[in-house]
Formats: structure tokens, C-alpha cells, sequence
């Protein structure tokens, strides 16, 4: 029977939504594996709309939803409306809108908390002892609602091709037990059912990502 598989984007576009190769590379490896997918979003305003040829915020204003829904096809779910019970996993794909549009990471560091229906979904999938997939950026949600959790963000270690390894320390710092895993690599909390792993939090080549990311994928549906 095909699993059925939540899927939950923050926007479209790295700097201020999800990441869209990786929502891609999610998207075809779930349809490779004949996964039922339905995409959710928080119908909430965006932290601040980036433009990314510059980098730089600009004064628009803009929905998650109505973003997330330019990857999503138009098919996109009120992330409120996201029934547990109806799925056998969720996957949160990375980019810059987890940590500012799912949760304040951004702003605040290791002192954020969650969207508040963020939070009760991964709560849900986690005491349904449902497997849950995070990859990039998105492990801090697990950090913050599943404490002591196992997870990867990469390596610890900066350098150039791990220029993000401060969060892999502030994980640490929040009391999970961070795994220094490389890019085609997944971490797996069998405790937990938590499966994560780098993406772009690594300077790699994009199919070196991708397939990472399919090999969280397998993961988490192995444990569906």
C-alpha cells in the first residue's frame, strides 16, 4: 500500500521560504517510491519577502501559504487542517523560511520557539510514533520539539564546504546529540523516528544533495 506522506513548506525561494531544489528532489523521490503527498502550509504572513538577486528584504508583504503554493502547483493545505492521523509520515524540506517563517531561529537564536501549529503537528506524528524526515535547516524544529533528540545538520567543524557548522554546535547546546554526517549521509533517531540530513547546509554539488535527500526519503518511508 502506498504511504501517505505530509509534506510541509515555509514560502518558495532559499532566502525567505523553502528551499526549492530541495522540496523538488523531495518531491520526486516520494513519487519514485509511489508515495501519496499532500503539501501543507502555515497561512500566515511571511517574517519579510527577500529579493534574491540581491539578498536583500524588500518592503512587500506576502502569505507562506500563497508562496508555498507556487511550488506546491496550487495544491497546498492549511497547515491547521493537517491531520495526523491521515498520514504515515512527514517531511519538512530546509531553506531560510523554516527558521523564519516555521520558527524565529533566525532572529533569535538558540532562544526561538516554534510556530505554535508547527509544533503540535511534529508533537503529533511524534507521540503517534509516526517517522518523521528534516533536512537542512528544518532539524531545529525537532531540537526544539523533541528535546535530547539525534539529529545532523552536517558537520561541526567550519570550513568552506561546511560554512554552517555553528548550528551543529547550538544544537549540541540545546541538548541534542548532534551526528556529524556528509551530504550523502542521513542521521537516524530510531528512538525518535527522526531521520535528518544536510542538503544545502553543505557546499556540494546539487546532485550530491539530491541524493542525500534520497536516501532521507527512503529512510523515513522504511520506517512508515
Amino acid at each position: 500500500m502506498a504511504k501517505r506522506v505530509a509534506v510541509i513548506l515555509s514560502g518558495c525561494g532559499v532566502y525567505d521560504g523553502t528551499e526549492v531544489h530541495e522540496a523538488s528532489a523531495v518531491m520526486v523521490h516520494l513519487s519514485r517510491a509511489s508515495a501519496k503527498v499532500q503539501m501543507f502550509a502555515p497561512d500566515v504572513e511571511m517574517m519579510h519577502v527577500v529579493n534574491h538577486c540581491k539578498g536583500q528584504p524588500v518592503t512587500d508583504k506576502r502569505n507562506v501559504m500563497q508562496e508555498s503554493a507556487r511550488i506546491a502547483r496550487g495544491e497546498v493545505t492549511d497547515l491547521d487542517n493537517l491531520d495526523v492521523t491521515a498520514f504515515d509520515a512527514l517531511i519538512i524540506p530546509g531553506g531560510f523560511g523554516v527558521a523564519k517563517n516555521l520558527c524565529d531561529w533566525a532572529t533569535k537564536g538558540k532562544e526561538y520557539s516554534i510556530l505554535p501549529q508547527v509544533e503540535k503537528v511534529i508533537k503529533g506524528f511524534h507521540q503517534a510514533r509516526k517517522p518523521m524526515g528534516m533536512c537542512c535547516i528544518s532539524p531545529v524544529l525537532a531540537a526544539k520539539a523533541i528535546p535530547g533528540c539525534e539529529l545532523t545538520v552536517g558537520h561541526d567543524s567550519e570550513c568552506e564546504k561546511w560554512p554552517h557548522a555553528q548550528v551543529a554546535k547550538s544544537m549540541t547546546e540545546l541538548g541534542c546529540r548532534h551526528m556529524n554526517k556528509n551530504v550523502g549521509e542521513v542521521h537516524v533517531d530510531k528512538k525518535n523516528k527522526l531521520v535528518t540530513t544536510s542538503a544545502f547546509m553543505c557546499n556540494a554539488p546539487i546532485h550530491e544533495i539530491f541524493d542525500g535527500l534520497g536516501v532521507m526519503v527512503s529512510e523515513v518511508l522504511k520506517l512508515a
